[in-house]
């Protein structure tokens, strides 16, 4: 089958390592697995067996072997490793997971999980978290078994279950229970990562994640006297609640600058032409984030610790005083920032309000002067001359932070070229996500192409 270059056109100067087999594929494994419901309340009813086998039937027809591993009843995880030529290299690890996050599809202009191709683009929940990835990396190694290819490193993939909970049930008991299947690998590449992002005067810069905040999310209980809610009651659950999430709500958490957040405002300084030294003791990180527009986005999250309150129960009856209030609060921690964090709920908490950890996930860093980071640069930069690759840090988190217990790092980096006007990040989680069709041919090929370079 002839090969294609970046125009979809038969070779012509530079040429690809995809055919027009690998990029109708990824478009039709993009629909076919949005079309498998997977949705993910968090509430364990979640079945991603039949997605799970529709990976594994795909690894089997490029003739791997695939593993299918259960924590729990249809919670289910594909794992499978392909052979490198270099015995002596460390293995490289390829992630993505299998579920989505739900939704109503009253809100939605096309079926949420209809898979449809309209005009170029695919629709459904998971276009772009992330069975777009998914299907990429099948319509990857499916070529290469139809061309010879291998890869210099081994290379272990793995798609996994639950991530859009706890993760318990998939990256979480792969790590646990399964690490042998991920022996030499020693980084790891997965979502969030080398998508186009507008900046504004006609600048691309494709972000590639080398960090993420860590994940702290809270549960705080108010205790107090309970009572008749005519009288008065100086000793208020509800009350003490409020005041404490009120505090948490409105507190300014100091600058923090990480090393990967601070790669990201050095060269994002460079590129809009700001003479600054983010190293420098008096550094107004606010103030350059002022000069980069849009591209501020990128960084503002990350700047800073964070905890917003997002969960408020109490009383059963309007003249009934309880006797205890709850409130949970989405916490996200910088790299080295935990101490701070705890010791800064303590004082906002308060008396009479204590916290704790509903779940916890270390932050994470990756190097930027990695090869690995240096080929993830190439790769974009031979299919889309225009665009500037930069490190970035994510706000929040992926499969990433349970792999990293096997000493993975780990890097957001699921290739896609969008045009300007599709908002990438708000799709996440958000209604009417979808995927153009051209976004998923300049993934796979630059995944493809990555994937051997590294």
């Amino acid at each position: 089958m002839a090969e294609v270059d970046f125009a979809g056109q038969p070779g012509t100067g530079q040429v690809s390592g995809v055919d027009q087999q690998a990029l109708d594929e990824v478009v039709r494994f993009t629909s076919g697995l949005i079309r498998i419901d997977t949705s993910n309340a968090g509430d364990g009813a979640c079945q991603e067996r039949p997605a799970a086998e529709y990976v594994a039937e795909r690894l089997a027809g490029a003739g791997l072997e695939p593993t299918l591993l259960e924590r729990s009843k249809g919670r289910t995880n594909v794992v499978a490793r392909i052979e490198g030529t270099d015995p002596t290299a460390d293995a490289l690890l390829v992630h993505g997971h299998l579920d989505v996050v739900p939704a109503e599809p009253a809100d939605w202009t096309v079926h949420p999980f209809s898979g449809e191709i309209r005009d170029g683009v695919v629709w459904g929940r998971g276009a772009i978290d992330m069975k777009n990835m998914d299907a990429m990396v099948l319509a990857t190694v499916r070529r290469w078994a139809r061309s010879g290819v291998r890869p210099r490193r081994d290379i272990v993939l793995a798609f996994t279950a639950d991530e859009e909970a706890s993760a318990e049930d998939g990256s979480g008991f792969l790590a646990d229970r399964h690490p042998g299947l991920f022996d030499g690998c020693t980084e790891g590449i997965s979502e969030s990562g080398a998508f186009t992002f507008h900046a504004g005067n006609g600048r691309q810069l494709y972000p590639v994640a080398a960090g993420e905040r860590g994940t702290a999310w809270l549960k705080l209980t108010a205790r107090g006297r309970a009572g008749h809610g005519s009288k008065v009651n100086r000793d208020n659950a509800v009350s003490r609640l409020a005041a404490a999430v009120a505090r948490i709500g409105a507190h300014d958490w100091p600058v923090r600058l990480t090393p990967t957040v601070r790669a990201a405002l050095r060269e994002l300084a460079a590129l809009y032409g700001v003479d600054t030294d983010v190293d420098a003791p008096d550094f107004d990180v606010d103030a350059l984030l002022s000069r980069l527009g849009r591209a501020a986005e990128l960084v503002e999250p990350t700047v800073r610790n964070s905890a917003n309150p997002t969960m408020l129960a109490a009383g059963y009856k309007v003249n009934v005083i309880p006797g205890t209030a709850v409130a949970h609060v989405d916490g996200r921690v910088l790299p080295g920032g935990e101490a701070e964090f705890r010791t800064t709920m303590d004082a906002l908490t308060g008396p009479g309000v204590s916290w704790e950890y509903h779940h916890r996930e270390v932050a994470l860093e990756a190097p930027v002067d990695s090869p690995a980071f240096a080929a993830m640069r190439a790769a974009i930069e031979r299919f889309d001359p225009d665009g500037q690759v930069v490190p970035y840090c994510m706000s929040g988190g992926t499969d990433a932070k349970q792999f990293s217990r096997l000493g993975i790092a780990g890097y957001g980096f699921s290739p896609l070229k969008l045009p300007e006007g599709f908002d990438y990040q708000a799709l996440f989680h958000g209604v009417d996500e979808c995927v153009p069709v051209e976004g998923l041919h300049f993934g796979v090929r630059v995944l493809d192409h990555f994937l051997r370079a590294v």
